[in-house]
């Protein structure tokens, strides 16, 4: 077990955190191409459960896994670890791209953040309208209550060149049709996603990847855990809850959300000293998938990253007995 002392997060907890996404991503693996969504998720819910309850933290779940898809979950308010340890917030998806894991797809990924009591914003599993931008921007270069084109055109100007050479991320989804005609009214690339609006707003902070722009509607734990990492690696984000019923806003108002139409910024999101971990599952843009070996090993290819320190690591490591982990 972790030992982290008693006040804050520990500089070891960085690296525990990597083990617990590991732990759900190797678990998810098993059902890479199988087609069952729900035997996926569940396989990695039930590892990374496992994974933080050898924690020694005073954990508590504050975004985690929703009814919007009925899935199983490590569910809101859950309280995770041995009970010792530095109270923590966390933030996470045990497999962010249920879809396209089930499906055999890019860019599937174990997420998990962590923040000191207080420091996420507390939000029910509603949807949420986001735009996201990688570092090394003038503050405000995006702005949500703006249209596509317009927020294309400013990243156009900040960055020195013509919109065409702009491209935005967005998920490939009915919803988004009037973004998308909008993006590229104006000669704006569109990288259409299938699923993973976390990979999606990270590759924004990644050159490699193209994408200068995330935007559109996607689920309000994702839109979290993303801004964890773009506190860690640079970038900005704006973010709103979208509700769909009085349900859903009473969910909302039931745990202490008073101002419905709020324009969340960065920090508003995620606060604080913020550690942000991902495991690739199957392969994708940022991460390398699970590998295995005719030998039985298992290959593993994750990003740790601490905004306090401003590290980065990356971490390719081969486990030579699964049922360890």
């Amino acid at each position: 077990m972790t030992q982290t002392g008693s006040q804050g997060m520990g500089r070891m907890l960085v690296m525990e955190l990597a083990r617990v996404t590991e732990a759900a991503a190797v678990a998810a693996s098993h059902l890479i191409g199988q087609g069952d969504e729900k035997a996926a998720d569940q396989a990695a819910v039930d590892a990374m459960r496992t994974a933080l309850n050898d924690l020694d933290i005073q954990g508590r779940v504050v975004i985690g896994e929703g009814e919007r898809d009925e899935a199983p979950m490590l569910y809101i308010g859950e309280e995770v670890g041995t009970g010792n340890g530095p109270a923590i917030d966390i933030a996470l998806d045990p497999l962010e791209g249920t879809t396209i894991t089930a499906k055999a797809m890019p860019n599937s990924l174990a997420v998990v953040a962590f923040a000191e009591k207080g420091n996420f914003l507390y939000s029910p599993d509603v949807y949420m309208d986001k735009i996201a931008v990688g570092g090394g921007l003038p503050e405000g270069v995006i702005d949500l209550d703006k249209s596509p084109a317009e927020n294309a055109q400013a990243i156009a100007d900040a960055k020195g060149v013509p919109v065409n050479r702009i491209t935005a991320c967005v998920l490939d989804r009915p919803r988004h049709a009037d973004i998308i005609a909008s993006l590229r009214e104006v000669g704006v690339r569109v990288k259409l996603i299938g699923d993973g609006d976390v990979a999606g707003v990270i590759d924004t902070t990644n050159p490699d990847t193209g994408v200068d722009m995330y935007i559109g509607q996607g689920g309000a734990p994702e839109g979290v855990l993303a801004a964890a990492a773009l506190r860690c690696i640079g970038g900005q984000m704006q973010a709103r809850l979208v509700f769909r019923n009085d349900d859903e806003k009473g969910r909302a108002t039931r745990i202490g959300i008073e101002d419905l139409d709020r324009k969340y910024d960065l920090m508003d999101l995620a606060s604080g000293d913020v550690m942000f971990a991902a495991t690739g599952v199957t392969q994708g843009s940022m991460l390398n998938g699970i590998r295995r070996n005719a030998d039985g090993s298992v290959e593993t290819h994750t990003i740790v990253m601490r905004s306090s320190s401003g590290t980065v690591r990356e971490i390719s490591a081969r486990h030579t007995d699964e049922s360890k982990f």
